[in-house]
């Protein structure tokens, strides 16, 4: 017989990004060769375990000892081998970033590379060939200056040596400049200005080699940075569009065009620098999130408040807080009431009360299951009163720092629609460059001279260039993406934020997510005992798990027998998907639905309680039976009311186009369909066993779309096998933040609405631009076969590139209402 375990990926390799990393399917892959090992698969772990690898395997031939052993030794093995490297430079164009993609893959040992057009540059190398500073070197000498990351508290934790600093020296070149960030724009400027002096002059009569003088600086001016792409790019063998735009300024000069050369460049480069601008105000959108986070804490220590960088604070300390000002860690209150401001991290409107915990000590031990109104995260603003607030996370692990890391591996990410196009001008360019070649002979053909076809050449080379193709999709997705993490929404990757606008359905959970997940204890039916011997046998079992109803029974259990002290119990085992047992003052306890009862050895359920569990069923309460030993003891009903948004957000969904939703829940059908009659969904199927969760969801994929939504936790298998994984409640959950593919990150159901319509925008927004490039492309082709000029094409073509990097900017804007009108 086959049995399993758990092991925390975090700690068989505790480098690695995410669930997603190459070295994950390398660990599964060694486990699985390894004898007596049948499965590793990659699951959730728990609340406070986050993502974990599940190993299944043979007992009769390994003990669990020796799994764990196996699978740490195979992780330390991995460990050892394989390095990851996440830096940050400049951002850059498109075209740029996959130049650098192809440059840094050919140096020995690098495995993998993503640059995103906003400068976050993601690398795994083999340290068997490589080392870190060698990559680094590589990084420096292509002109990717190491920049502060995103994530400037991690950054300022770990020191500008240790966060992977280059000094200027190393690198051959820089693509900003003596300017900064400007001087990509300002070369552009200097080269219009020499253009129109030229042409100005030109109109005169005077000296023409004065004209030609400024055409000639214009190219210098105009073709500085597309020189260093193009030789970059011939570096990495590859042709890119800067090459395209190159040779033909290079051949209207040969025909002596020079001013249409120039202006080629002139516009070109203008559009570059345009562009670059644009993926650089994505990336401050993004880095907006990391200067959340307040540089220094007040912290007490030895009784006395002190100022300390927020690097220095550890885990257990007390910081103070005064009115208005930033939280500067994730912790619980222990001291002070006050209202604080989340909207910064979950996109709340509303700010959010806060008190102490009952117990400093208790709460330590899990701070994760601890309630909304104790917990407080880095970056979110205090306001009225003051707060001491115990820190339970480093700088570099608060819920800020890892949305910041998150929401930057997801910018290099790249979803569907880029990957096609990517492919598109792998095809596209070189068949332009045979046509173009091909255009050079039609002189032999028609009859005119070499010139007239040479220019023509020339003109559909510019007209073909996929310019406004190439950045389409990356600056609406990198635009998107930055949005959604400013709403407190995290959507990681291009892929996920493509796929939740083409659902066609939406699975929900129903506890925790459509329900306020806090049920409450309304019914107690004792039937062969009284009702405090059911009361204190429940309380002392349900005392042991931390499941939300058991949690349930224990407070409303307490209340009714006054808060006595009860028997403790112990053994607890959880019987998935059907209850629990326990030993009280040792005899055997039984709690669970009434399903439990047929699948154990014992008494069945008397008729007469049976009928009492299908009353309550039939009022859509939640049933728990009680027996013990063979004696049952009764049966406690609890209820959990539907959340106040949940009926709202249905109908939004179906404004924006959901067609069917259903309700998938662990809970007896007839309670799901009460729950799902009133917030108004189509269906509801109960009796749910983790396993027919993903059966369903996998069911649903098959006839279209679906996204499954729910806590990331008990969910974390029907999210993973969803079409797009939506988690709630994401910042007081490492594996909600694990395991999803989109996060919200507040437990506020009123978010998805938010989080599918940006998604549909998006990709309405791709579309646009895609049928705009392709279209333009289409249009200047044979306008420029049949006679328009170059410089009307540059014009044409350099326009449309500037059109769809600021019409994928408007999605910055999404959801922002717009400002009153100003009369005058």
């Amino acid at each position: 017989m086959t049995q399993k375990t758990k092991l925390s990926l975090k700690l068989l390799l505790p480098s690695i990004p995410d669930g997603g990393d190459s070295c994950v399917k390398r660990l599964a892959d060694l486990l699985r060769a390894k004898e007596g090992i049948d499965m590793a698969h990659l699951v959730s772990g728990g609340r406070s375990d986050s993502t974990a690898l599940c190993i299944h395997y043979a007992p009769e031939r390994l003990t669990l000892a020796a799994v764990r052993e196996l699978a740490q030794r195979a992780g330390m093995t991995l460990e050892a081998r394989y390095g990851h490297l996440m830096t940050w430079t400049d951002a850059m164009p498109a075209a740029r970033a996959r130049t650098l993609e192809a440059r840094l893959l050919e140096t020995p040992g690098i495995l993998e590379v993503a640059v995103s057009p906003t400068g976050t540059i993601r690398a795994e190398y083999d340290r068997e060939q490589t080392t870190e500073a060698v990559v680094q070197a590589a990084l420096a000498r292509m002109g990717a200056d190491h920049k502060e990351s995103g994530d400037k508290s991690e950054t300022r934790a770990r020191g500008a040596a240790d966060a992977g600093g280059i000094s200027e020296h190393e690198h051959e070149h820089s693509h900003e400049g003596p300017f900064g960030e400007w001087t990509e724009l300002l070369f552009a400027g200097v080269a219009g200005a020499l253009l129109l002096i030229g042409w100005l002059l030109s109109l005169t009569g005077l000296n023409s080699w004065i004209s030609w003088a400024c055409y000639v600086a214009s190219y210098l001016f105009g073709g500085y940075f597309t020189l260093q792409e193009t030789w970059e790019n011939l570096r990495a063998r590859r042709f890119e569009i800067d090459s395209l735009m190159l040779l033909a300024a290079v051949g209207a000069a040969t025909l002596g065009e020079w001013m249409e050369g120039a202006l080629l460049l002139f516009l070109f480069s203008l559009g570059h620098s345009l562009e670059h601008y644009a993926m650089g105000r994505a990336k401050r959108a993004i880095e907006s999130l990391a200067d959340l986070a307040p540089q220094t804490a007040i912290v007490i220590r030895d009784g006395r408040p002190q100022e300390v960088p927020i690097g220095e604070l550890q885990r257990g300390e007390v910081v103070l807080i005064k009115p208005n000002e930033r939280i500067p860690a994730d912790g619980f209150v222990i001291k002070g009431e006050s209202s604080v401001d989340q909207a910064p991290i979950t996109g709340e409107s509303i700010p959010v009360d806060k008190r102490p915990v009952p117990d400093a000590k208790q709460a330590a031990q899990d701070p994760d299951r601890l309630d909304a109104v104790h917990r407080v995260f880095a970056g979110t603003i205090n306001q009225s009163g003051a707060l001491e607030v115990q820190v339970t996370r480093l700088s570099t692990e608060s819920t800020l720092s890892r949305v910041v890391r998150m929401v930057n591996e997801a910018e290099t990410q790249k979803s569907p629609t880029q990957l096609f196009t990517d492919r598109f001008e792998r095809i596209f360019v070189p068949s332009i460059l045979v046509f173009v070649g091909l255009l050079l002979l039609a002189w032999v053909v028609v009859d005119e001279p070499f010139s007239r076809s040479f220019y023509r050449a020339m003109a559909v080379l510019v007209a073909a260039s996929p310019c406004a193709l190439a950045i389409s999709t990356p600056s609406a997705v990198l635009s998107g993406v930055a949005r959604a993490a400013r709403g407190g929404v995290l959507v990681k990757g291009g892929g996920p934020l493509e796929s939740l606008g083409t659902l066609g359905a939406i699975a929900f959970d129903k506890t925790g997510t459509l329900t306020e997940g806090k049920p409450r204890l309304t019914d107690v039916v004792p039937f062969e005992a009284t009702e405090e011997d059911l009361l204190r046998c429940a309380v002392a079992v349900e005392s042991l798990s931390d499941h939300p109803l058991a949690a349930a029974v224990v407070r409303g259990g307490r209340e009714r027998l006054g808060n006595p002290d009860v028997a403790g119990a112990v053994d607890l085992k959880s019987i998935t998907g059907r209850g629990v047992q326990a030993r009280v003052g040792g005899e055997l306890v039984y709690i669970g639905k009434d399903d439990l009862y047929r699948e154990i050895e014992g008494p069945p359920v008397p008729d007469e309680l049976q009928r009492q569990v299908e009353r309550l069923e039939g009022d859509g309460r939640t049933t728990m039976i009680v027996r013990k030993a063979s004696r049952y003891l009764g049966v406690l009903g609890l209820m959990d009311t539907p959340r106040k948004a949940a009926q709202a957000t249905i109908a939004a969904l179906r404004e924006l186009g959901i067609g069917r939703m259903i309700m998938l829940s662990g809970d007896n059908s007839q309670v799901a369909n009460a729950v799902a009659r009133e917030v108004g969904l189509d269906e509801a199927i109960g009796d749910l066993m983790p396993d027919d969760k993903v059966e369903s969801i996998r069911r649903l994929s098959q006839e279209h779309g679906v996204a499954m939504v729910g806590d990331g936790v008990n969910d974390a298998p029907a999210l993973a096998n969803a079409t797009v994984g939506i988690a709630m409640g994401a910042a007081g959950s490492d594996v909600a933040l694990d395991t999803a593919d989109v996060a919200l990150m507040a437990d506020d159901l009123s978010q998805l609405p938010f989080a599918v319509g940006l998604s549909r925008k998006t990709r309405g927004i791709i579309r646009q631009n895609l049928w705009f490039s392709l279209g333009m492309v289409a249009f200047l082709i044979p306008a420029t076969l049949l006679g328009l000029n170059m410089g009307a094409a540059v014009l044409f073509h350099e326009g449309s590139t500037i059109l769809v990097v600021f019409n994928a900017l408007r999605l910055l804007a999404y959801g922002t209402p717009a400002p009153p009108e100003v009369k005058l």
